[in-house]
């Protein structure tokens, strides 16, 4: 069919309806930044001729270039037949209203601790907490680490991966935000090479997909780094490392804050006297948790 739209479809909105349709034949999984097919047709189309992604309604009825149809059907072709994430395709990704350039070296943003960051961790930092140095431990793209930064204007940031190929892209966002003198990246196995750094608040978006839900990712999230998403049978072992670990890390009290998906029963099953806070999210309330170093050292 691509050769036919090539021939015969004039305007955006052909493109759309067009694109629309093949996304839903195809059966494509979404969940990078966008939740249907509608909504990521609009946005790869929007991207490619450079219009604002927040206003599709005047450009519809606008008619393409040759050249501009050529790019949107390549583009189209390419999301269908590799089943490549939105963001992998257009090298861009949005968290908050926040742009971070983004490949196949990191996952895609779309951390539910970014709106607590924005918000200082309001009401579990208080107001005249001074946060002077703060960690985001499996930083990725960079994306919580330069939040951090943004948030806490007065703070040392350092962001770790044990990833070199993730550190490349998290620099680049640094670099693109003026924030490298600000924001330090560290390659380490989690704490391993922070000896003699402490925070004031540490937060994570670890590894936390556990054996049976690696096993059943539809073909979009296997473009992610594996290494980013696995850990281990419970998808528990990263954040039982950073519990272990975080507390010679903290200052007094410093506020530790880990992502951990839907795993909040078997994590409160393995760590039954520890005394979690669960903030509610728009994703629920077991997706994040809170705990004060005073917390951990007196379970």
């Amino acid at each position: 069919m691509f050769e036919e739209a090539r021939r015969e479809l004039v305007t955006v909105r052909d493109w759309l309806r067009f694109a629309v349709s093949r996304f839903r034949e195809a059966g494509l999984h979404f969940g990078h930044g966008t939740q249907d097919a509608f909504d990521e047709a609009a946005y790869l189309i929007l991207h490619i001729l450079h219009l604002p992604l927040a206003r599709l309604e005047p450009f519809l009825d606008a008619r393409l270039l040759p050249g501009e149809a050529e790019q949107i059907a390549s583009l189209l072709e390419r999301r269908i037949s590799e089943r490549l994430p939105a963001p992998y395709l257009s090298h861009e990704a949005f968290l908050h209203g926040w742009r971070f350039y983004v490949d196949e070296r990191v996952i895609v943003p779309r951390s539910f601790l970014a709106g607590l960051i924005l918000e200082h961790f309001q009401p579990w930092l208080d107001e005249s907490t001074l946060v002077d140095s703060a960690l985001d431990m499996c930083t990725g793209s960079g994306c919580l680490a330069i939040l951090l930064a943004h948030a806490f204007p007065d703070a040392r940031v350092d962001g770790v991966d044990l990833s070199t190929d993730a550190l490349e892209v998290a620099r680049r966002n640094v670099d693109d935000y003026g924030l490298g003198t600000r924001v330090g990246l560290i390659h380490s196995d989690l704490f391993a090479s922070l000896q003699g750094r402490t925070y004031d608040l540490i937060v994570s978006n670890p590894p936390y997909v556990d054996a049976q839900a690696m096993a059943d990712l539809p073909p979009e999230y296997r473009h992610e780094p594996r290494m980013a998403l696995a850990s281990g049978q419970d998808g528990l072992d990263a954040v039982r490392a950073i519990l272990d670990q975080a507390p010679a890390h903290l200052n007094a009290g410093g506020l530790l804050a880990v992502e951990i998906g839907h795993n909040r029963a078997a994590l409160e099953e393995a760590f039954p006297h520890l005394p979690f806070t669960w903030p509610d999210l728009e994703g629920g309330e077991d997706m994040v948790f809170l705990i004060t170093r005073e917390q951990l050292a007196a379970a």
